[in-house]
């Protein structure tokens, strides 16, 4: 089964730091572009941040400064690095990946199941 596995979520002061990680795992030939996504109580979901495989990134402008994407392509994975973060951030945190099957030819986007970051004092 490929999915992808998020962890690192967690309650923290603001101010703090977290570090998300997600993992792509399966029968998995490639990953290309990956990427986290956040849903607020309320909102809708919104990009946080991507990187496609050659590491070029995107990110939100409410993050731009604070959070920092990578991957690592040896073990298909990919990380967010979230710094001096603000109660705005709370939300759950999705990850995002475009994933090409051993039984494929064609790239498919697969989301996680999310993991909750709460930033409250």
């Amino acid at each position: 089964q490929v999915q992808l596995l998020e962890s690192g979520g967690g309650l923290v002061q603001p101010g703090g730091s977290l570090r998300l990680s997600c993992a792509a795992s399966g029968s998995i030939r490639s990953v290309g572009a990956m990427g986290w996504y956040r849903q607020a109580p309320g909102k809708q979901r919104e990009l946080v941040a991507t990187i496609t495989r050659a590491g070029s990134t995107n990110y939100a402008d409410s993050v731009k400064g604070r959070f920092a994407i990578s991957r690592d392509n040896a073990e298909n994975t990919v990380y967010l690095q979230m710094n001096s973060l603000k109660p705005e951030d709370t939300a759950v945190y999705y990850c995002n990946g475009d994933l090409l099957i051993r039984a494929s030819i064609r790239y498919a986007n697969y989301w996680g199941q999310g993991t909750q970051v709460t930033v409250s004092s």
